[in-house]
């Protein structure tokens, strides 16, 4: 993009960069569009991330679900992209087919009497509406990135005119297990220099990894009203039965899926329930008590090092002096008994310049002990509610469907041609109620070991087990935990620039 249009959709340039706009600044095209959506004013995302976008720098801006960021990229889209060619020119990838379908809503109602044109991309679907929609001349493409791919790979879709990539929701992109295919879309976006931005609750290590092969020199905001800092940790409670509680905690795991976690609880023996509980349920954990033994506590402290252990539970003292790197969340298994423990406690996130996630899974009397804590340490907290079987349902779909789509892209002809001979028995499956149970333990058995296995074994363990070690390949990222900085198939990977902070 040339210089002379930087501040295109700006009717006051900025003299030292880009500053907050106000809606009377914004040019007649875009408050025609804002007055279409009802907006009086813009919100503090919007005020802060339009002048970048339009100013063509690109921006991590940390920002939750409903502050209004979805305006914030969609009217530097509008302004952007030449509406006298129908070729996709800006991309929006967002984690969800709820989320791809709420931001194309969105943008009908924005571009409603231009001649702008969306097309909505999402898995689990058929192709022909989609299909229609990019020889319709679509401009704007939204869509989730396994769908994108499958597009990209089969020729449906080309990004060599993209002036515009936009990352919705990234922390959660991540956690749906898109990483893999993000990777392979980078190869599609052209080499010259296109605008790129990251919307993000949070921004965890992994998540800035990512940045730094997509973005090029991105500017940090954090929003809190009008100031822009450093990126904080999201604060959440979650209010649960005060019966069989850990089972709500395996519920909000398979919600955030988060890459790495450190839970606390009160006493060793919740400590040890819990983490019998966690194993149970196929996850990698293991715990951290007084009670543990030295060389057991040896071999968990030798996997935390490592970075080799996903969750480890563990009382406050026993986990003094520990530093678990990449730890993208913390979980409060129990309210602490003393208020200072939680600051403690969360700031075992959110490191060196990223952020993160703590969670507090509370019985409904024990909220308002976390409210005196966020009084107390002045920190913003979120409470939100257990989520209900159709939510977990849904995103457990919507995740296994984006593993199994990418399986599938990876075949080639032959095991294409192999695989024919399980259809029949596939669609008898399908169509008996009788036979639902074994098709749907496949799926979880799929999903655990793709999702839920624990690290390869390093030749260290099998060492100390008493084996002759043998060399292995490095262990490729679990899907859904983000990038890793190891390098994969012998190539290294590029370095990530560290985000700059204003």
């Amino acid at each position: 993009m040339s210089d002379d249009n930087s501040n295109e959709g700006m009717d006051t340039p900025a003299a030292d960069g880009p500053r907050d706009i106000c809606l009377e600044e914004l040019t007649d095209d875009l408050k025609a569009a804002c007055e279409r959506a009802g907006w009086t004013s813009l919100a503090p995302v919007q005020a802060k991330s339009i002048p970048y976008l339009l100013s063509g720098r690109d921006v991590m801006i940390q920002s939750r679900t409903g502050s209004g960021k979805t305006g914030g990229y969609l009217l530097p889209i509008m302004k952007k992209i030449d509406m006298q060619k129908n070729v996709a020119q800006a991309l929006v990838l967002v984690p969800t087919r709820e989320l791809a379908l709420q931001v194309s809503q969105e943008a009908e109602m924005l571009f409603q009497g231009t001649q702008l044109r969306t097309a909505v991309v999402y898995g689990g679907v058929g192709y022909n509406a989609q299909l229609e929609a990019f020889r319709g001349g679509a401009q704007l493409v939204v869509g989730t990135p396994g769908r994108i791919l499958d597009h990209l790979l089969k020729n449906t879709l080309s990004l060599d005119h993209l002036k515009m990539l936009i990352f919705d929701e990234a922390d959660r992109m991540l956690s749906m297990g898109f990483y893999p295919d993000m990777v392979k879309i980078r190869k599609y976006i052209p080499v010259g220099r296109i605008t790129s931005s990251m919307f993000s609750a949070t921004f965890p290590p992994q998540v800035i990894r990512l940045a730094g092969q997509f973005l090029h020199d991105p500017q940090l905001l954090s929003l809190s009203g009008n100031e822009v800092h450093i990126a904080e940790s999201e604060h959440i409670y979650y209010i649960v039965p005060g019966m069989r509680k850990e089972r709500s905690l395996v519920r909000i795991i398979e919600i955030e899926n988060p890459a790495s976690a450190i839970i606390f609880c009160n006493t060793k023996d919740t400590v040890h329930y819990l983490s019998v509980v966690l194993k149970r349920f196929g996850y990698d954990a293991d715990e951290l008590s007084s009670d543990l033994a030295q060389s057991a506590r040896e071999k968990v402290m030798a996997r935390v090092r490592r970075g080799a252990l996903r969750f480890l539970v563990a009382t406050d003292v026993a986990a003094r002096g520990i530093d678990i790197p990449d730890l993208s969340h913390v979980f409060q298994y129990e309210p602490p008994e003393d208020p200072e423990a939680y600051v403690h406690r969360a700031g075992r996130t959110g490191r060196m310049g990223s952020s993160g996630v703590v969670i507090s899974v509370v019985a409904e009397m024990e909220k308002f002990k976390m409210q005196s804590i966020a009084r107390f340490y002045n920190i913003r907290m979120e409470e939100r509610q257990l989520p209900g079987d159709e939510e977990l349902e849904r995103v457990v779909a919507e995740r296994i469907t984006a593993l199994l789509e990418a399986r599938l892209r990876g075949r080639d002809n032959i095991q294409i041609e192999r695989m024919q001979r399980f259809a029949p028995l596939a669609r008898n499956l399908a169509q008996s109620e009788d036979e639902l149970a074994i098709v749907t333990m496949l799926l979880d058995d799929y999903y655990q070991q793709t999702l839920h296995a624990p690290p390869v074994q390093l030749a260290s363990d099998i060492v100390e087990e008493g084996s002759p070690a043998k060399p292995r390949p490095n262990p490729s990222p679990r899907p859904g935990s983000g990038p890793r900085s190891k390098p994969q198939n012998g190539r290294p990977r590029p370095k990530s620039r560290k985000p700059r902070t204003a």
